[in-house]
């Protein structure tokens, strides 16, 4: 009974040790964000960079739905009309692949490193 004991133990340390060697891997291999892309309906409307700091809104027609600001390299939603304001909450995102999503507006700000006009793909 012992020696299972001590398995498992062994078999619950090892699948941590690795788990954790695999965050670590990924926390440092993030890059830096060079962008804030702006999709509203699964389009892209804008993008601006992060090394620019100001406020820009985010309109559904006339009206401003959100205020997307950037500051410091980093971009947040600082205000925004929905009820349940989590994008308002979400941290502010700097590296590429954050995203902060405001679901009542369908607004999904996305961090990307590269150019527009870059290839998505390598053949």
């Amino acid at each position: 009974m012992r020696k299972r004991l001590r398995n498992d133990i062994l078999l619950i340390g090892g699948v941590l040790l690795i788990a954790a060697a695999f965050a670590l891997i990924f926390f440092l291999t993030r890059k830096e964000g060079a962008y804030a892309a702006v999709m509203k309906n699964g389009t892209e409307i804008a993008r601006y960079a992060l090394s620019a700091e100001g406020e820009y809104p985010i309109t559904d027609g006339e009206t401003v739905t959100n205020l997307l600001v950037i500051r410091g390299g980093k971009a947040e939603i600082a205000e925004a009309t929905c009820p349940d304001q989590i994008c308002v909450n979400h941290r502010a995102v700097s590296k590429a692949g954050e995203t902060i999503v405001c679901l009542p507006q369908e607004v999904v700000i996305k961090i990307v490193a590269e150019t527009k006009n870059a290839p998505d793909m390598v053949v």
